[in-house]
């Protein structure tokens, strides 16, 4: 499954990924004077360069087995009357009258753009294709939400400023 992302995460991740490479000889080292000092069992610096080395190495392996699965989409590009990747959304609850605001982007871009939102969350897979107007109804652990979309907005890049 293709999974769209701008490229300014996309470049994000290729940056990130270089840099924990780079990361890998540093742990290494680490790990061999560890060893080299004797007693494992009771070493802690050992033992936090090994944790280090399994989330970095898990980093690494999450990263590299996304990177094929991406689309990049050039944001300032989209547009429409549909909802979509990259699109800002504002909707309204119906039953509370609450209005929320959020932009739809990749699983990876959330921490990059205010109210972002993942691609593949029950919110934004309920208002993919939904236009202005349109109910929406998302299954969420506290029941049904029912919400009308009372706007849509497409910002380009400049989500990220």
């Amino acid at each position: 499954m293709s999974t769209p992302i701008s490229q300014k995460g996309f470049n994000r991740l290729r940056e990130e990924l270089d840099n924990l490479k780079k990361e890998r000889p540093e742990i290494a080292k680490v790990i061999q004077e560890a060893r080299e000092e004797g007693d494992l069992s009771e070493n802690a610096g050992y033992d936090a360069a090994r944790e280090r080395q399994g989330m970095l190495e898990a980093r690494i392996s999450y990263i590299e087995s996304r990177l094929p699965t991406f689309n990049v989409v050039d944001l300032d590009k989209l547009g429409g009357e549909k909802i979509i990747y990259g699109a800002t959304v504002r909707i309204v609850d119906q039953d509370t009258d609450e209005e929320k605001e959020y932009t739809i982007v990749s699983p990876d871009e959330t921490d990059l753009v205010a109210g972002g939102i993942s691609v593949l969350s029950p919110v934004a897979r309920a208002l993919l294709g939904k236009e202005v107007g349109d109910d929406v109804v998302v299954d969420a652990p506290r029941g049904r939400i029912h919400y009308e979309v009372v706007d849509l907005e497409f910002k380009g890049e400049a989500l990220f400023n």
